[in-house]
């Protein structure tokens, strides 16, 4: 890899972190005349004559130690990488550096350890918790990436060869059985760590190999980072969380990158603790609070001679026979997924689940016409569609509508998102959604309400409290259904909670 020289420009922001032992300072600025702004790594304390050095010692590693094409995504599992290649390194490192105490040396031997094998330095963009996605669209210009904040950036991280970039597509196909080739120039595959990755050769892709990794959420999103970024109001929330205390199925739809999987996420961190939940995904990306009864399933590819697919149709039918409470399904895109689906729903299974759409009305074409092309009067199965939305041109995502399904298969929007106002407001009563609830609790109008307000109460206070990690959100919801009377005083005295 090589760097960028550094552009002339205004700084926007500046941060710092540490990746396996390498302390490094992320600078993002304006450059004059350039259309996009900048990211800069830089590695703290390395200077050009250091990293000339390292060099060196990484040619004479090589002469010494057969690297070949080792595969680091599988020796950081095994712990090779510390018997094969530490000892050289760390003799090469104190033959050159023999006045550096054990800090510098473990920090030369980390950053050479990177430089050498894997994905080089494409990993430290892998540990910056700020990105979203990472791109290499050739040799012959810098890697791009997406941060949360600023949105897409040019960076000073560039692979030095096509060969390079073949290199780490067809290493981490290896790893999970794939191959890429001029046969098999597609490839899409995931790191042991979630992050999921798509790769293409030339000549498929015109102007050079590519990669695309979208980058798993280190720390997944919850309803008080919702509430906290304003993605979704408390009025909004308590009455997505009333349904799903009553078990009522719901979709979460919207258009690519708006927050769908990451509010599928949020909706799941009000499933109570007494019921069974089984996921099923293509990649990893549901996480739930490690004391809930559930079980994880992700499909499976086939293997280059075609054989051993798991599908999402085959885990749905499988996860039927499992005694679910509740089912989540990470997307649906066919029809006998969907037909499925709503055999679950009708079985007593409460499922919860995406669809690529924009709005409520997308969302119901969208199921009964081809290719998913449901029956519409399998519709009102369905009780709420929450529809996610991101502004591209700030990049702000916020819940768009909140819909219920009414029993004649039309849709009553409850909530509108007011995109001058950037709020999410109240536009029509509801019709069914809580007569639904009635009817089958015997609760009335006043005691729902009331409900609704402890629930919102519940919301801001953990807001206040900062409680926002999958764990501690969902033992607040342990508590709401367990020890209710205890969980409202704290709220009511804004206290701090005893878990």
């Amino acid at each position: 890899m090589q760097k960028i020289s550094k552009p002339a420009g205004s700084i926007i922001d500046q941060y710092s972190f540490v990746s396996d032992n390498i302390p490094i300072t992320i600078t993002i600025s304006k450059k004059e005349g350039s259309f996009v702004p900048f990211y800069e790594v830089s590695i703290a304390s390395l200077s050009e004559n250091t990293e000339r050095i390292l060099d060196k010692i990484k040619a004479e590693l090589t002469s010494e130690v057969s690297l070949g094409m080792v595969d680091i995504l599988t020796v950081k599992d095994t712990g090779l990488i510390e018997s094969k290649f530490a000892e050289a390194i760390v003799n090469l490192i104190s033959k050159h550096f023999p006045q550096e105490d054990a800090k510098t040396i473990a920090f030369l031997k980390s950053y050479l350890i990177k430089k050498s094998l894997g994905l080089g330095n494409i990993e430290i963009l892998l540990d910056d918790n700020d990105l979203e996605e990472i791109a290499i669209n050739s040799a012959g210009e810098p890697a791009w990436v997406y941060h949360r904040k600023y949105g897409w950036l040019l960076t000073n991280i560039q692979v030095k060869s096509e060969d390079q970039i073949r290199h780490y597509a067809s290493m981490i196909g290896r790893r999970i059985g794939r191959q890429i080739s001029i046969l098999e120039p597609l490839m899409d595959a995931h790191l042991p760590t979630g992050d999921r990755v798509n790769a293409t050769l030339e000549p498929i892709s015109i102007h050079g190999n590519t990669i695309t990794l979208r980058k798993f959420t280190a720390k997944p999103l919850t309803i008080t980072d919702f509430l906290n970024s304003k993605t979704i109001s408390p009025g909004a929330a308590a009455l997505i969380w009333l349904g799903v205390q009553y078990e009522l199925s719901t979709l979460i739809s919207g258009g690519t990158a708006t927050g769908k999987t990451s509010m599928l996420n949020v909706v799941s961190n009000f499933f109570p603790p007494n019921q069974r939940i089984i996921s099923i995904e293509d990649t990893r990306e549901i996480q739930l609070p490690k004391f809930l009864h559930w079980v994880s399933l992700i499909t499976r590819l086939p293997n280059p001679e075609g054989k051993g697919e798991v599908s999402m149709l085959d885990l749905l039918v499988n996860s039927l026979r499992m005694r679910p409470d509740r089912i989540i399904v990470g997307e649906i895109r066919r029809k006998r997924e969907a037909e499925v689906l709503f055999e679950a729903i009708h079985t007593g299974h409460s499922v919860y689940a995406t669809v690529h759409a924009n709005d409520t009305l997308e969302t119901i074409n969208r199921l009964i016409n081809p290719p998913i092309e449901i029956p519409k009067s399998l519709l009102p199965a369905i009780s709420m569609i929450v529809v996610q939305y991101r502004n591209r041109r700030t990049g702000l995502r916020r819940t768009f509508q909140v819909a219920e399904i009414l029993p004649d298969s039309s849709f009553n929007v409850l909530m509108q998102l007011d995109i001058r106002k950037d709020a999410l407001l109240q536009v029509a009563k509801s019709k069914t959604l809580l007569n639904s609830i009635e009817i089958f609790t015997g609760f009335t109008k006043n005691e729902l309400n009331r409900s609704l307000q402890d629930k919102e109460a519940v919301l801001r206070w953990m807001v206040k409290q900062k409680i926002d990690t999958v764990d501690t959100v969902g033992r607040v919801m342990a508590e709401y259904y367990t020890n209710q009377d205890s969980l409202m005083k704290a709220v009511r005295g804004n206290k701090t909670l005893t878990m």
